[in-house]
């Protein structure tokens, strides 16, 4: 069985075909927040370079992303940190 880490990734490589992807489980660091479980997998950073990006604002491409994880989000996916931006440009984050 997956985890939400693997699957988080296997969605966004399908959906944006990255050059770079990076997802993290930051859980552990919001025990006792809104939306954490006992069981973590709640609490994401993602960084994501994908072509795809390129001529979006920041607001388009994580809509994008909350789109794409949609699924996520309706089974315990609570927050997510993200870093986006096409190939040659400065990460933002």
């Amino acid at each position: 069985m997956q985890t939400r880490a693997e699957r988080i990734e296997s969605l966004l490589r399908t959906r944006f075909a990255p050059s770079r992807i990076e997802v993290h489980d930051d859980s552990t660091r919001h025990v006792g927040h809104a939306g954490a479980r006992p069981e973590g997998e709640t609490h994401y950073s993602v960084l994501l370079v994908a072509a795809s990006f390129r001529g979006q604002s920041r607001v388009q491409r994580a809509r994008a992303v909350h789109a794409a994880l949609a699924a996520e989000f309706g089974s315990g996916l609570h927050a997510l940190s993200l870093t986006l931006s096409a190939p040659g440009e400065q990460p933002e984050g």
